[in-house]
């Protein structure tokens, strides 16, 4: 990384202002402003997060808001009501009282001195899902977005649910909210009140995997703020960023697809990171690109950037396994369309253990020959190399050697490819399957074999079979009775070389990435027109490299004072007598001081997924959570903990809080809650 000190621009930073809204409530903002004479306003950038700007955000703030502040703009970074030091309590993601509230802020933003009435929003995660939620409210004086690692569906591509299935990290992003919404603002912004704001959001910010839980079905709750339930409500140019390492990157190509306004597309390999942070690597200079965006949108400039393509991405070369990578080695391809005329739909037939190319209107079984059929019934070993739904770079969250997992599934593989293939898009998987219960599920994968035998995961996809036809009205299957399903994977731009496989994995489990049906469900697969279909690019690459991303850069980053260090580890355990498998995630951000604000900071994460033998309804996961703030005689302490269990019928929740001011404990809470399951 690239640290500039010098900019355009001197930049200024007010450290509070409170924003009025229309309810008498005040959001905190921390503003950075170029330094001119008064009869000289700019456009404005604001980011609207729930994560802190007095504290736990303000190192990424500090790379990235001077930067932007340096070259013309105004930098907004303002706390969402009941979060960091704002007013009110935070009780969900992604409400409607939060994308008016944003609409207030815009407005009063464009309305001070400094502005000169445009506005843009960009943000990463919820900040990347309420720019597209706020962009679909049209205040006049939003004028573009950029939206990196969000989503457009609620339900269906987000981190709770997925194919229908419920997703190990529904219970990890509520854990992490639960131990958010318990922090107290910072006594030196808001005065003497922090006490009573911090009680209030202890005692009614809610337990949200309680609320998640209860909407099991694609419902209006989902609805309600998914911009994909009318994209047209989206007026302003949107530039849509993700990683291939990410959980939210189908978006971009339904964003691609599906708005009809000014809009472009950025894949890279990167987890959930801004691309000038990105790891996997390589990370761009993605502050220069978002000023070519802000300064063609927000200033007129002409700089070319909307003659570009509407899309790039990292096409990823064949690597071995690893649950870490520092870099993905490959190269950026380029669409001016999407979907795009370059692509076209590669079919391979299965048959037992095999993957055969086909024509994709070719059936597999010939007149008057009744087809094979192959039965599944996986361990609950298998998912326990899949790493995280969404890594964040707290590695090692990446997929490992899919070898051990393949022992538990069904395996289909190519012969040796004789020349390369490269695949841009979301594959598919037609199945016709049959179960002996009335609910189960399949996890499919498709890995790249090396000639050593190495398997490398590219994409992967769910499907409870229950929601075979329907997210908003699953049907239970009846036992034995053949359905014909599709299974999406995830997008995916990847080479496969000369001389390595393609294999496609099926599984009837993969915990804890995705929670376990009620019952062991032995599913079987007919062989009858069963296809993988992949969207292969045929473009010829040359000319294809972009080389205007430049390296990352940043402003100087914020002054720490490492006080205790970090521990990042995911560590497998294995009881054999007891016939228990536990996965444990270690997320310890360690201790330091801030040294501009005195503010001590310690943060620590863990995670247990359990399972016993082949009981499913041993599922367990457990989080715990430690948060500490202290500076002077000013000193808080957050303890969390929830357990997600479940019965054949019911999902358990039990969750506490403890907080301490000092030595003594000042609040404690539990929850507990029994929800039926509903065909999950």
């Amino acid at each position: 990384m690239e640290v500039i000190n010098d900019f355009p621009y001197n930049v200024r930073e007010i450290e509070n202002v409170f924003i009025p809204m229309r309810d008498g409530k005040q959001l905190a903002a921390r503003i950075w402003l170029p330094e001119t004479s008064p009869e000289s306003p700019f456009p404005a950038l604001m980011e609207y997060i729930p994560y802190r700007k007095r504290d736990i955000t303000r190192g990424r703030d500090a790379s990235n808001h001077p930067y932007l502040a340096g070259h013309g703009y105004v930098c907004v970074r303002v706390d969402m009501r009941g979060s960091g030091d704002s007013d009110g309590v935070l009780t969900d993601e992604y409400t409607q009282q939060e994308q008016l509230d944003a609409v207030d802020a815009i407005e009063w933003i464009a309305r001070q001195a400094w502005c000169d009435g445009n506005v843009g929003m960009m943000g990463i995660s919820w900040g990347g899902f309420n720019s597209l939620q706020v962009a679909a409210k049209q205040p006049p004086a939003l004028k573009a977005i950029i939206s990196l690692c969000s989503s457009d569906d609620l339900y269906a591509d987000n981190m709770h649910y997925m194919g229908g299935c419920l997703l190990g990290d529904n219970l990890s992003e509520a854990t992490v909210m639960l131990a958010f919404n318990a922090l107290p603002p910072d006594p030196l912004i808001v005065g003497d009140r922090w006490r009573g704001m911090w009680h209030e959001r202890m005692e009614d910010s809610g337990l949200w995997i309680d609320k998640w839980l209860r909407h099991q079905r694609r419902d209006a709750y989902w609805t309600t703020s998914s911009v994909c339930e009318n994209y047209d409500a989206i007026r302003c140019p949107v530039y849509a960023i993700g990683g291939w390492a990410d959980g939210f990157t189908n978006t971009v190509f339904r964003l691609m697809e599906h708005l009809d306004v000014p809009r472009k597309g950025l894949i890279g390999p990167w987890g959930h990171k801004y691309p000038h942070q990105g790891i996997p690597g390589p990370a761009i200079g993605f502050l220069q690109e978002a000023l070519r965006w802000w300064d063609y949108w927000l200033k007129g400039d002409d700089n070319g950037i909307m003659d570009e393509p509407m899309l790039r991405a990292w096409e990823q070369d064949s690597v071995p396994p690893d649950n870490a990578y520092e870099d993905r080695p490959g190269r950026w391809l380029t669409e001016s369309e999407w979907p795009s005329s370059n692509l076209q739909e590669q079919c391979f037939v299965l048959s037992p253990y095999r993957l055969t190319p086909q024509t994709c209107s070719i059936g597999t079984s010939e007149p008057n020959v009744e087809p094979a059929t192959m039965g599944l019934q996986s361990p609950l070993s298998v998912g326990l190399s899949a790493g995280k739904w969404c890594s964040y770079a707290a590695t090692p969250d990446l997929p490992g050697d899919q070898r051990e997992e393949d022992g538990g599934s069904l395996v289909f593989s190519t012969d040796a490819l004789t020349e390369s293939l490269n695949i841009f898009g979301t594959p598919s998987l037609e199945l016709e399957v049959s179960s002996n219960q009335p609910q189960a599920m399949l996890a499919v994968r498709l890995s790249d074999v090396a000639p050593d035998g190495k398997a490398t995961r590219v994409t992967y996809g769910l499907l409870n079979l229950t929601h075979r036809d329907s997210n908003a009205e699953p049907t239970p299957l009846e036992p034995h009775r053949t359905y014909r399903v599709t299974i999406e994977m995830n997008g995916i731009a990847q080479k496969f070389p000369a001389g390595h496989q393609l294999r496609l994995s099926i599984s009837t489990s993969y915990w804890p990435l995705a929670w376990l049906p009620p019952k062991p469900a032995q599913v079987n697969m007919t062989f009858n027109q069963c296809v993988l279909k992949l969207p292969v690019r045929t473009a010829d690459h040359h000319g294809d490299g972009l080389t205007h991303f430049g390296a990352s850069q940043s402003a100087p980053p914020l002054e720490i004072t490492h006080l205790a260090p970090s521990k990042h580890n995911w560590l497998l355990h294995q009881d054999l007598a007891a016939k228990g498998s536990t996965l444990e995630v270690i997320n310890d951000q360690g201790c330091f001081r801030i040294n501009d604000t005195g503010t001590e900071i310690h943060r620590c994460a863990r995670e247990y997924y359990t399972t016993v033998g082949n009981d499913f309804t041993s599922a367990r996961g457990e989080t715990m959570t430690e948060s500490s703030f202290q500076r002077d005689d000013w000193h808080t302490e957050v303890y969390t903990r929830t357990v997600l269990s479940c019965t054949e019928t019911d999902f358990i929740i039990h969750a506490q809080m403890d907080a301490y001011e000092g030595q003594y404990r000042v609040f404690s809470k539990n929850w507990e809650s029994t929800i039926p399951r509903d065909l999950l």
